[in-house]
This record gives structure tokens, sequence and C-alpha cells, in this order.
């Protein structure tokens, strides 16, 4: 018998019964109690303190609030994916703008230099945001990548008001994540940042510069 089973041996047959996991209070990681209002100010707040942009549109002129945003940066080539509503609302609206739309659901070695040499700017969905943290919450997809949001030089991300929670903790019970937790979701709070040894802080060293979240309300919003 390996030292493996001789120690699960000896735990079943403890003498004083079976181990019982401990109850677990969870309190202080949930129950904020904010309203709708409150979660959105606070994860504008959080967000926006470390260089995050959020931009507030309704669900009606999004698409037309993406465009303003590729004018005014002058975004020119533009990735993203094609199966989410997201997407494509984006490309039909982007369509007679003259703006190229870079496919990202290709295998990355068919479109690698395209991605890290030519995509000015990504776009995409969100699961939801964290008021707690300022937090987006993504889940990628073959549809929409992972790399979307962590290549190219400003990722933009269209979050809809209502999918605001206030802790991580609300995001995992709210979602079912014990039953089938997400084997990639990305958790981002701002642009890429880092410090050297000198505490001096850089923006888009080891990702995007720069992060815009589209923020749509069922109505216009603030």
């Amino acid at each position: 018998m390996s030292a493996r089973n001789n120690i699960l041996k000896r735990l079943r047959e403890r003498a004083d019964g079976p181990l019982t996991a401990p109850e677990s209070d969870f309190a202080v990681v949930t129950g904020r109690g904010w309203g709708h209002e409150e979660r959105l100010a606070r994860f504008e707040r959080w967000i926006t303190s470390v260089h995050g942009e959020v931009i507030h549109t309704s669900r009606a002129s999004w698409a037309s609030a993406l465009a303003e945003v590729l004018e005014v940066k002058g975004i020119r080539r533009l990735a993203l994916g094609r199966e989410h509503p997201v997407a494509a609302e984006a490309r039909a609206a982007l369509a007679e703008l003259g703006v190229t739309l870079i496919d990202a659901d290709r295998d990355i070695e068919t479109w690698q230099r395209e991605q890290f040499h030519d995509a000015e700017a990504g776009l995409t969905s969100t699961r939801g945001a964290i008021a707690e943290t300022g937090s987006l919450w993504l889940w990628p997809t073959l549809d929409e990548p992972r790399l979307l949001s962590l290549v190219p030089p400003i990722h933009i991300a269209v979050l809809d008001a209502d999918s605001v929670e206030d802790t991580f903790f609300d995001v995992v019970e709210s979602h079912a994540w014990a039953a089938g937790m997400p084997t990639n979701a990305l958790l981002i709070s701002g642009p890429s940042k880092t410090a050297d040894i000198e505490q001096t802080l850089a923006y888009g060293v080891h990702g995007p510069r720069e992060l815009v979240v589209l923020l749509r309300h069922s109505e216009q919003g603030p």
C-alpha cells in the first residue's frame, strides 16, 4: 500500500468520527447593499483612478459612440469577433466608415502578424463588472479570444450597466461558478501598467496602454 493510501486509510478510520468541514462565513466578501447608481459610480471611480476611460451611452446608440472613439483616437484597424452580438452590431455600424476590420476568430498562427503589428485596437464584449474593485470580467471564447483584449495597444470593452455587481464573490455566486467555473476568465482593472525598481509607473508595457469602456445604459446615461 502506498504512503498516500496509508494516510487516507488512517483518516477514514478515525476514532473520533469523520472529518467535517467548518461552517464558512462569507459576510465579509458580500452583502454591500449598494443600489444600481452607487454600483456604477463606484465602478467608474475605481477604474478611472488607474487611467481607464468610461463613456456613457445607450443601448441604442453605443455603436455610434464606438465610431466616435475610433475617429477621435485615429483608429483605422480594429480587431474583433464575428458571432457575438456586440461584434456583429459593430461590424454593421462600421461597414461604411473605412475602418479595416480584422477577424479575431482564427487560429493565432494565421493572423499573428496582424494582431501584433497591424491591429490598432481590439473590441470585446464583457460578461459584467465589479463595483468594489472597478474591474471588468471577461470570459474569452473562440470568437473573442483572450489575446483580443491583451495585445492591441487599445482595448475597447462594451459593458451593460445592468451587469455591474457589488463584489467578486457576488459574481461567482450569481453565475454559479461552483457548478461550471470558466477556465479562462479575465479580470481587467484598467490598462496594462508596471513599475520598475524606482517605482516609476508606466502604462502599456505588457498589454494595452489604453482601456475604453463603453457603458451601455437601458436609457441614456449621465
